[in-house]
């Protein structure tokens, strides 16, 4: 059944390879493990993550597409919607049906049409502009309030970088 299950996996992992995708690339951790990826992200261009090269873990739980992944940065990011751990925060991967909190709308959490290129494509529109409504790191989300190009700024340069020093190793 499992063999079954990784069939929506296999199939992204083949079209993202065929047809890369502007702004970021894929692949496996290790090629025995479908589950779990790693994926660059390209700090988009006209931000302030712009020319960084960040690192990020997708695992998928075996009953995807029905679940959404977890996502954790590896490369350091300073940012609201990420924990100072790595963890991504953003509504697309939180799981499908109502917000205990009433924040989200059911149809902005994950749905099981979700993909990793709109995975993605959220997570980079994220780092152009952060919710610092609902922050994850809330250290990140004072600093964007209050002061986005003076501490906030200084940060970010400091992760961008590190993560193009790390690129390179």
């Amino acid at each position: 059944c499992r063999e079954l299950q990784t069939q929506p996996l296999l199939q992204l992992l083949y079209k993202l390879n065929k047809n890369p995708v502007e702004g970021f690339s894929a692949g496996l951790i290790d090629d025995d493990d479908i589950y779990k990826w790693e994926v660059v992200i390209i700090g988009p261009q006209d931000t302030l993550f712009e020319g960084g090269f960040f690192k990020a873990y997708l695992t998928f739980p075996y009953d995807y597409p029905l679940r959404p992944p977890k996502m954790k940065f590896i490369t350091e990011i300073w940012h609201p919607n990420v924990a100072k751990n790595g963890d991504v925060c953003i509504s697309i991967l939180h799981e499908p049906g109502e917000d205990k909190f009433g924040y989200e709308k059911p149809e902005e959490r994950w749905l099981p049409i979700h993909t990793v290129e709109t995975i993605m494509i959220s997570v980079i529109s994220m780092l152009a502009d952060p919710n610092s409504d609902s922050p994850a790191n809330v250290d990140a989300a004072k600093e964007w309030r209050e002061d986005p190009n003076g501490e906030f700024k200084r940060k970010v340069a400091r992760c961008v970088r590190k993560s193009q020093e790390m690129a390179f190793d």
